[in-house]
């Protein structure tokens, strides 16, 4: 992902549940529109893993068309955030940079980013 600029990207969205490693980059999109209820056309990185934690998959719109990333582990597993009620959730980059290198982002609690308008 390192050739991918980054910052065009406004939201990171993972995929809470494990979703069936065969899933293409149609069913993936299905997946966005219908059961997280987004744009699979927006400026937005959509994460996903399969049941075993050993897969990694990116999907995202690229202005031309779909493009999808995959990380397959052969040792480890990713550290997947624990189910909650909701079908996914909004990450960092930081964030997913840590999961890509096997860091757990619910243990690791980095300083809030501040912005501030003026110093008085």
């Amino acid at each position: 992902m390192n050739a991918l600029k980054l910052d065009i990207f406004e939201k990171i969205y993972l995929h809470m549940a494990p979703v069936d490693g065969r899933k293409n980059i149609s069913g993936l999109g299905i997946i966005v529109e219908q059961e997280l209820k987004l744009d699979p056309f927006g400026k937005y990185l959509f994460v996903f893993t399969n049941r075993s934690r050993k897969v990694m998959k990116i999907l995202y719109w690229d202005r031309t068309g779909f493009a999808l990333w995959i990380k397959k582990l052969d040792r480890e597993h990713f550290r997947w955030p624990r189910l909650n009620e909701e079908s996914s959730s909004v990450i960092s980059m930081t964030d997913l940079e840590l999961l890509l290198n096997g860091g757990d982002i619910q243990k690791i609690k980095l300083h809030k980013t501040l912005h501030y308008e003026t110093l008085s």
